[in-house]
């Protein structure tokens, strides 16, 4: 079992930067590919960014690519998202999410993750 947590949240304003750190606790947190997604008031749950078991290979959804940056400490049992340039567009809630096949490659569909965080809302307005 895979219990996740996500902190880091806020409000701030357009072009701020803010990091979220997603804590895991089970012991097969290093051995999955791990993933953030985010949801705007009235739309559906999207992805933002993944990540493979050792770090080594990412994804980032276009609409965030060269802004934010995912990346994990698997010492620390701890995904990150560093985003930068914040727009109002990236308001939403933000969750973390770990795959449900430990040795899949790192995969952008919803439905492949079977654990998931609370959420942290991030709130980009001035």
């Amino acid at each position: 079992q895979v219990q996740l947590v996500e902190s880091g949240g806020g409000l701030v304003q357009p072009g701020d930067s803010l990091r979220l750190s997603c804590a895991a606790s089970g012991r097969t947190f290093s051995g999955r590919p791990m993933a953030w997604f985010r949801q705007a008031p009235g739309k559906e749950r999207e992805f933002v960014a993944a990540i493979s078991r050792n770090g080594g290979t990412t994804r980032h959804a276009d609409s965030v690519k060269g802004r934010f940056t995912i990346s994990r400490d698997n010492a620390k049992n701890t995904v990150y998202l560093q985003m930068n340039s914040l727009k109002p567009e990236d308001t939403g809630i933000y969750y973390c999410a770990a795959d449900r096949n430990p040795y899949s490659e790192i995969r952008t569909t919803i439905d492949v993750y079977d654990y998931w965080g609370q959420g942290t809302q991030v709130t980009v307005s001035s």
